[in-house]
């Protein structure tokens, strides 16, 4: 199914559309994308394009912080270390040094910048994570980090006379001619108009509204990574999703993610008899890592037939945790529960997703003229395993070398302002009966949760490509006007792809268990799993 996946979704004719030219397209708002921004320098020009407002990525949501070696008593060994203990051996050991060694510096460049991180004593404090051997990340208003670090990333990216930035304007396609990225087809306000570029940038995030029990904002339906995919990028690593052990989980609320944070600080994870179960399934009880205890989790839940645990702070001083927690004390206290002396219902839900876009060192994936950063990517530098708080820190290290590396190439170029002769072979328009889109959108949320969630299974995995497979062999012929359907199309592509990775890999490494095939196999499938369009 995935080769007969269209190559573009709507017909367009490039001699009867408006035209756009820029030096640096940049495909996504968030903290990579506009990191990306401030990396090119002010004689080139720069377009964003963003599908919501600039405040509604992945990255503005971000609870946790940003990991660093910044405490004089830390070393980056150890940082090196814990991330690749967490990436269960498929990390890239280079990308993993490289990373890591930056993070102080950018993280200081967020500083400068104007971000207020959460001081002790005029000293940045900082906070511990599961996988982490030391104190080591910075945090901002208690945990807003990503709402705070957003907001003076955004008042500097504004202030620059060479960056225009377009929010609500959903990117269709890739332009490709000859073999190369030429920019982008986007939907903008008074219609579809081609952006022409000398270098394109994708900083899409994620895809954790595949799932019906996410963390993600409604806008992460993997746009990015289909219309990548579409253009005959390589995609790698998709069977690795992580799924965040702690959202929040009350009737009638968002699935706000409860930032492990909380448990850094010293709370538990009890199931509805108070009971601490942890440490029945791992010896670093609370801090294991995120898959861990996820799995843990789902599995606490069926012993005691619930659909939820519980976060217990009650133990902690009352004062220290609401000032500590603000933000999701505010959240509880709408539905009733003070965090301080209730226990939190949580679960699992799809937060982070480890692969994505092929990419190297600088950003370049393996389309010429197309870099990519952020969530969106496979950069090496996660496994099939995120440590926690190493996302944004990825985003804003790859931001800058994708932003450097695409500027380079398109100071190099001279402009071209004419319209390439793009070989457009739309979807072919199946017509007929009009479709329920929310219906399907929420039967593949829900068939991904069953079938492609915290565990997996052969015979389930198939069942949901057979199932995808016949959504896609009458959505993906129609075709759509508007975001709804677009945004289907592409989780439709997404979910397929993470399917087909997940069905290819017969072992359980990182946040990938197979229920059928439970051990680490190293001799078989310590290596990646690589799709593009051709097969």
């Amino acid at each position: 199914m995935l080769e007969r996946i269209p190559r573009y979704l709507v017909p367009f004719e490039p001699k009867r559309v408006p035209h756009r030219f820029a030096d640096v397209l940049i495909i996504g708002g968030g903290l990579a994308g506009l990191r990306a921004a401030l990396a090119v320098p002010a004689n080139l020009s720069v377009l964003v394009v963003t599908k919501g407002a600039l405040q509604q990525s992945n990255s503005n949501y971000a609870q946790g912080g940003i990991a660093g070696v910044l405490d004089p008593e830390d070393r980056f060994e150890d940082h090196i270390a814990d991330t690749l203990t967490a990436g269960c051996e498929l990390c890239d050991m280079a990308v993993v040094e490289m990373v890591v060694r930056e993070a102080p510096a950018r993280i200081n460049e967020l500083i400068e910048w104007g971000t207020n991180f959460d001081q002790v004593s005029g000293v940045l404090a900082l906070g511990r994570e599961g996988g982490h051997s030391h104190h080591r990340i910075v945090h901002a208003l208690g945990d807003a980090t990503g709402k705070e670090v957003m907001r003076a990333v955004i008042d500097r990216v504004c202030g620059l006379p060479n960056v225009e930035t377009w929010e609500n304007a959903f990117t269709l396609d890739l332009l490709t001619h000859d073999g190369q990225c030429r920019g982008a087809l986007v939907a903008a306000a008074a219609g579809n108009v081609c952006v022409w570029a000398k270098q394109t940038i994708l900083c899409t995030g994620g895809s954790g509204q595949i799932y019906r029990e996410t963390t993600n904002p409604d806008v992460a339906t993997g746009d990015g990574l289909a219309i990548a995919f579409r253009a005959g990028a390589e995609m790698r690593d998709m069977e690795f999703i992580q799924f965040h052990p702690t959202v929040l989980y009350i009737a009638g609320s968002s699935r706000s993610l409860i930032t492990e944070a909380m448990r850094g600080e010293g709370a538990r994870l009890v199931d509805r008899h108070g009971h601490a179960f942890m440490l029945d399934y791992d010896p670093r009880g609370d801090l294991a890592p995120r898959d861990v205890v996820s799995r843990a989790i789902v599995t606490q839940m069926e012993r005691t037939r619930t659909p939820n645990v519980f976060l217990d702070l009650t133990h902690l001083e009352p004062a220290f945790v609401r000032a500590r927690f603000p933000g999701i004390a505010t959240t509880c206290a709408e539905f009733g529960l003070d965090i301080a002396v209730d226990w939190i219902p949580v679960r699992p839900g799809a937060h982070y997703l480890v692969g994505g876009v092929t990419v190297d060192l600088e950003g370049r994936t393996s389309v010429p003229g197309l870099w990519a950063a952020g969530e969106c990517t496979s950069s090496g530098l996660h496994g099939a395993n995120r440590l926690a708080s190493n996302s944004l820190l990825e985003g804003l290290v790859y931001g800058a070398h994708a932003g450097h590396g695409a500027a380079t190439l398109a100071a190099k170029k001279d402009d071209d302002l004419r319209a390439m002769p793009i070989a457009n072979l739309p979807a072919e328009d199946g017509g007929g009966e009009t479709l329920n889109l929310s219906d399907i959108r929420n039967s593949l949320k829900s068939l991904m949760g069953r079938y492609a969630g915290v565990r997996r299974e052969r015979q389930e995995l198939v069942d949901a490509a057979e199932t995808i497979d016949r959504w896609c062999g009458y959505v993906l012929a129609r075709q759509f006007s508007d975001t709804e359907g677009w945004e289907l199309q592409n989780m439709l592509t997404v979910s397929r792809l993470v399917v087909a990775s997940a069905l290819e890999r017969e072992e359980t490494r990182g946040v990938h268990y197979r229920t059928d095939f439970p051990e680490r196999d190293d001799a078989h499938w310590k290596r990646r799993i690589a799709f593009r369009r051709s097969g």
